[in-house]
C-alpha cells in the first residue's frame, strides 16, 4: 500500500470539499439498496431486535468498505481473468474472460436475487397467515446478521468499484464512506417504519432489490447497464406510489365521512 494514499487530505483547497461531497452523495445513492436489504430483513426480528440489526448491518458496512479501501491494490488485481469461456454475449470479446471480480458479482447478483424472491414469496405466506390468525414467527438475529453481512460484502465491494474511477485519495473516500454511513444509520429507522408501514412499498422494494441482482448479474458477464436508469425508475415508482398512498388515504377519508353523515 502506498502510504501517500493514506495522507490527510489539504482542506483549504474547495476541490477536496467538493470531492467529499461528491463521495459521500455517491456512497448514500449506492447504500439505499443496501439499507432497503437492512430494513426488509430486520423486520423480521422482534420489535426490540430491529434498530440493533439496523445498526450493526450499517457498521459492518463501513467496516466492510474501509478494509476495502485500504486493500485497494489487491481489489484492482482482482480485475485479472482467471477463467475463460470459448464464447462470449459481447460483440466486443471473442471469449467471455472472467475475474475474481466477475464471479463475486454474478454471486452477490444471484444470492440477492434468489433471497429477494423468496422475501416476496414469505411477504405472500405472512399475509395469507394473519388473515387466518396464524401467530407470527421470528428469525432469529445471528441469522439476519449473517445474510446482512453476505448481502454487505457484494453492495460494498460493488461500491467501491464504482467510487475508486472518480478519485484516487483513500484517505478522502474513507471519509466519505464513514460520513455516509452515518447519515444512513440516522434515516434507516424512518425509511424502515414506511416501509413496514406500507405494504406495496415492501413489494416495490424487493422488486427493486430483484432488478440489482439482474443489475450485478449482467456486470459480472459483462453486460453494462446504467445504474442512472435503474436508480431514476426506481425514483419514478416510488414517485407513483406516493400519488397511489395519498389516493388511497383520501379514499378512506371520504368513505369515512360518508359513514359518518349516513350513521347520522
Amino acid at each position: 500500500m502506498n502510504l501517500m494514499l493514506l495522507a490527510m487530505p489539504n482542506f483549504a483547497e474547495p476541490g477536496v470539499w467538493i470531492s467529499l461531497l461528491t463521495l459521500t452523495f455517491l456512497e448514500i445513492v449506492l447504500g439505499v439498496d443496501n439499507i432497503i436489504f437492512i430494513s426488509i430483513v430486520s423486520n423480521k426480528l422482534p420489535e426490540k431486535q430491529q434498530k440493533l440489526a439496523r445498526n450493526i448491518g450499517l457498521l459492518l458496512a463501513m467496516v466492510f468498505r474501509c478494509a476495502l479501501l485500504l486493500a485497494i491494490n489487491w481489489i484492482i488485481s482482482l480485475k485479472d481473468p482467471v477463467v475463460t469461456f470459448p464464447f462470449s454475449l459481447s460483440d466486443d470479446e471473442a471469449n467471455l474472460a472472467l475475474s475474481w471480480k466477475d464471479i463475486i458479482l454474478l454471486a452477490g447478483g444471484l444470492f440477492l436475487i434468489v433471497k429477494s424472491t423468496l422475501e416476496i414469496h414469505h411477504k405472500l405466506q405472512r399475509d395469507e397467515a394473519e388473515k387466518t390468525g396464524t401467530k407470527k414467527t421470528f428469525a432469529t438475529l445471528p441469522a439476519v446478521i449473517v445474510q446482512i453481512i453476505l448481502v454487505d460484502a457484494v453492495f460494498s465491494f460493488d461500491s467501491i468499484l464504482t467510487a475508486v474511477g472518480l478519485i484516487d485519495d483513500v484517505t478522502l473516500m474513507i471519509i466519505a464512506v464513514i460520513i455516509s454511513i452515518i447519515i444512513m444509520m440516522l434515516f434507516a429507522g424512518p425509511v424502515t417504519r414506511i416501509i413496514n408501514k406500507q405494504p406495496t412499498l415492501q413489494m416495490l422494494a424487493l422488486s427493486f432489490l430483484v432488478v440489482i441482482g439482474v443489475v450485478l448479474v449482467a456486470e459480472g458477464i459483462h453486460q453494462h447497464i446504467s445504474k442512472g436508469i435503474i436508480y431514476s425508475c426506481l425514483a419514478f415508482s416510488l414517485a407513483v406510489e406516493a400519488l397511489n398512498i395519498r389516493l388511497r388515504k383520501r379514499t378512506q377519508y371520504v368513505e369515512l365521512n360518508d359513514s359518518k353523515i349516513n350513521e347520522q
